[in-house]
């Protein structure tokens, strides 16, 4: 308590003394104290109110990155922090009132509790001759932080004032320090502000704490009610404070003396005045779009609902847990071990799987984070499937005993996906899932902490090299081998009867990024298209539609009169028939576009929505991303703004349809590795790596463990 008097409290109270040498009465420079700080920190409630207005302006974006990446934590926090610094947003601001609001608390209690020290600003020495006389007076009674108040007390009481007047202090005028007491009044309308209210007495000094508690309530009604803050918050975040405040506010007015109590009324009163004079000179409706906001609550809770869809049920639960012992049974070491970060991904492994299953006596170990994965209805016992939760992922990943993990998931190391702490050894490959840049479309050192990359083509090597040369990073295995789903689909698309379309079939396969062509030019690019003689289907992301379940519907809804033989928008991804029987495909920068080209031999139309730059450092690497360059070699582009030309652009694409097919399959070759036997290749470089392992010392260790 000494540190806080010294380093709060001597501020303060000159503060204090201030008031009480100009006004002369104790319980006034309470409120004239209280009025001070409130104009003193005004500027700072002025920085508070923008940035409150900042943040409920950006609600919206907020809000659909919450909707966008639903159930991904690290790309939230990852996205959002990136969104306060473009905005200069600090998130912590709306605490700092508060927080300034506690020194001054315990300020003012040590001002009040030491009123010769700070208002009559008397000797030290003086102070604790009277503190120690005031102790002779009243043996057996513990004084404590009441001391000083109790010297005013005796002084101010004939009986006792001669006791503390003999006193002898070298240089000290006892006697005019004794008058300066004597004329100190700690009474304001009838009550004795040193002194602490008491439950137990229905009393002027009961009253206190009562209107603390009123007046917090009141402040907490007002605040949600028209703080731009506050009333974005739910019911029981706004409702839960005020109780909590006003339960708090009661109960703190009854363990401190009735002037701070004073203090603390005028606060909330001197709040609420605040609060409407900032809304006064900085209007939130001046700077919110409301209409904007509510959209995006609506589409974060559609977000909601999925994501508590998808959380996992409590025999899934159960199921996680007792794979996660399983995974961790037996001293045997793995030699293969994939991690899937959901079913679909599957299709990223199975070329290489089938080849292992049917050329090596490998084991695979499969891990997946979804309960629902396909893996478990297939019946192989060399492939070995684990369903992990995200509680157990992060232990399992660092308890790794295994020769060999392959994954499609990059940032290894960088978040939440660490390297083994058990085994140094492990070889960790990184498979590709989409042929696209390696430094544009993912983040900044999304490979850096892989033993090894399976390559698409030569880009992609050339890509990481270069990479490795800028920052210095230690050269990685590259290794040649393709692209399965690649292979797959060319495959499927040469298995088809093929018939020529009397009707040109467009196919409108948007991403779901920010700005895609479904929240930017979708209207405009119908108008132009619908009822020029061609078959449109639109075929949203999956994504898409699973986060963004009312945009869609509203789409759905605008057009749904409108649907028929030539026309509709499709929602179910089971086939790739639409893909594959298409003419032309018009995306922005989703990958389906080269997944379209390459296994037809046909062009794509590229809408210039804003790029998906992951990595904002991507220009240091001195080659241009594939998915900027494959654009005009795969078909051409178009601006979003530009749509009333797009028939036109959609007819020459077509015209020169066969001109395309030749230049696609050359692009192909030259950029893709081992076409049609990439399943093959990385097959083999696994099982080398394997057989290398078990050659290791340390392998051989744990064997004859």
């Amino acid at each position: 308590m000494d540190i806080i008097n010294t380093v709060v409290g001597i501020p303060l109270g000159y503060l204090m003394w201030l008031c009480y040498v100009l006004i002369r009465n104790y319980g006034l420079a309470i409120l004239a104290f209280t009025l001070l700080t409130k104009v003193i920190l005004f500027p700072l409630n002025i920085w508070v109110q923008k940035n409150s207005i900042k943040m409920v302006r950006i609600q919206p974006e907020l809000n659909e990155i919450g909707a966008r990446f639903v159930g991904d934590k690290d790309k939230i926090a990852e996205e959002q922090l990136a969104l306060y610094k473009r905005e200069n947003y600090h998130p912590l601001a709306g605490m700092i009132p508060m927080l300034i609001q506690v020194p001054i608390i315990l300020g003012l209690i040590m001002v009040v509790y030491n009123p010769l020290q700070h208002l009559l600003h008397l000797d030290t020495e003086l102070i604790n001759a009277f503190v120690n006389q005031a102790a002779a007076l009243l043996p057996g009674v513990d004084l404590g932080s009441t001391a000083q108040l109790k010297v005013i007390e005796l002084i101010n009481d004939p009986s006792f004032v001669g006791f503390f007047s003999g006193l002898q202090v070298p240089g000290v005028d006892v006697a005019g320090a004794i008058s300066q007491i004597q004329g100190m009044r700690l009474e304001f309308l009838g009550l004795n502000l040193s002194l602490l209210p008491d439950i137990t007495r229905l009393d002027g000094y009961f009253l206190i704490p009562v209107l603390s508690g009123v007046s917090a309530f009141l402040l907490c009604f007002f605040q949600n009610k028209e703080n731009v803050l506050q009333r974005e918050q739910g019911f029981l975040g706004r409702w839960g404070m005020a109780v909590f405040l006003t339960a708090f506010s009661t109960y703190f007015a009854f363990i401190v003396p009735v002037g701070v109590g004073l203090y603390w009324i005028a606060g909330n009163v001197f709040a609420i005045f605040t609060l409407y004079l900032l809304n006064w000179m900085y209007d939130p409706k001046k700077f919110i779009d409301y209409d904007a906001l509510e959209e995006s609550k609506v589409h974060l809770a559609e977000s909601k609902k999925i994501e508590a869809q998808l959380k996992p049920s409590k025999e899934q639960k159960a199921k996680a847990k007792a794979d996660y012992a399983r995974f961790f049974e037996g001293k045997k070491v793995k030699q293969l071990l994939i991690y899937s970060e959901k079913s679909g991904f599957y299709k990223y492994f199975e070329n290489m799987i089938d080849v292992l299953l049917a050329q090596s006596d490998i084991t695979i170990h499969y891990l997946t984070s979804d309960p629902n994965d396909a893996i478990f209805k297939m019946d192989n016992p060399r492939l070995v499937p684990y369903y992990v939760d995200d509680n157990r992922l992060i232990p399992l990943f660092m308890k790794i005993d295994a020769d060999v993990v392959v994954m499609t998931t990059p940032n290894l190391q960088t978040y939440h996906l660490k390297r083994s702490y058990v085994r140094k050894d492990v070889e960790y490959i990184y498979i590709p899932h989409d042929p696209l840049s390696t430094h544009m479309g993912v983040p900044k050192g999304a490979f850096d902490y892989f033993d090894t990359v399976l390559c698409v083509g030569p880009q992609q090597m050339a890509e990481i090299r270069e990479t490795e040369k800028v920052y210095g990073l230690p050269e990685k295995k590259l290794v040649p081998c393709g692209y399965g789903l690649l292979d797959n689909l060319c495959a499927a698309y040469e298995a088809m009867e093929k018939t020529e379309n009397p009707v040109k079939k467009i196919l409108i396969a948007p991403s779901w990024q920010d700005g895609n062509i479904l929240d930017s030019c979708i209207d405009e690019m119908l108008a132009a298209l619908l009822d020029k003689g061609y078959d449109i289907t639109v075929r949203p992301h999956p994504e898409y539609v699973k986060r963004f379940a009312v945009k869609m519907q509203q789409l759905i809804n605008r057009y749904e009169d409108r649907f028929g033989e030539d026309f509709r928008i499709e929602t179910d991804f089971s086939s790739n028939v639409t893909i594959f029987t298409a003419d032309l495909v018009i995306t922005d920068w989703s990958g389906i576009a080269h997944e379209f080209s390459y296994a037809t031999k046909r062009p794509s139309l590229f809408v210039n929505t804003p790029m998906k730059v992951l990595n904002p450092e991507h220009d240091k690497i001195k080659i241009v991303p594939l998915e900027l360059a494959l654009r005009t070699e795969l078909g051409t582009t178009i601006d979003p703004d530009k749509m009333d030309g797009v028939a036109a652009v959609v007819a020459e694409l077509l015209d020169k349809r066969e001109d395309y097919a030749q230049h696609i399959a050359e692009v192909l070759d030259q950029n893709v590795f081992n076409l049609g036997h990439s399943g093959e290749a990385t097959a083999h470089y696994v099982m080398d790596a394997v057989a290398a392992k078990a050659d290791s010392s340390y392998r051989k260790m744990m064997e004859m463990q």
